[in-house]
């Protein structure tokens, strides 16, 4: 098993016609290896770099994260709390790292205290009203 970082697992989910021959290495590579692990925080400048640098939106951004989450030559960290993230992500207004956020803080029985409005409407969130 391998560890891959966000640049190649960018590269394996996108053509970029920038970087062609990267695609093809980082594709490459996880062939070769057979399973890699993926970071949560990988997973989180993903979906970043997939919302700023490529302009995929929320049901896009879904499904690449599904099909990660399916695919088992990917071992994620925190897979429990990544189907929980996922879920709250795809059911509210909470952006991918908020919902991650979220999820660990409830699991460990935790109220998430928050300045974000969108966030601390969220079961298991407070907002901090500033005075």
């Amino acid at each position: 098993m391998i560890a891959i970082d966000t640049n190649v697992l960018i590269r394996v989910l996108v053509d970029d016609p920038d970087a062609p021959d990267q695609c093809e290495q980082a594709r490459e590579l996880l062939l070769t290896h057979g399973l890699a692990w993926i970071a949560q925080i990988v997973l989180v400048e993903t979906v970043w770099v997939l919302e700023s640098v490529y302009g995929f939106g929320r049901a896009e951004i879904l499904n690449i994260i599904e099909r990660i989450r399916e695919n088992p030559a990917l071992e994620l960290e925190a897979a429990d709390r990544l189907d929980e993230a996922l879920a709250l992500y795809r059911d509210s207004t909470a952006d991918f790292a908020d919902s991650l956020i979220l999820v660990a803080a409830t699991q460990r029985r935790l109220i998430l205290h928050t300045f974000d409005r969108k966030l601390g409407r969220l079961n298991g969130a407070q907002r901090i009203v500033p005075t």
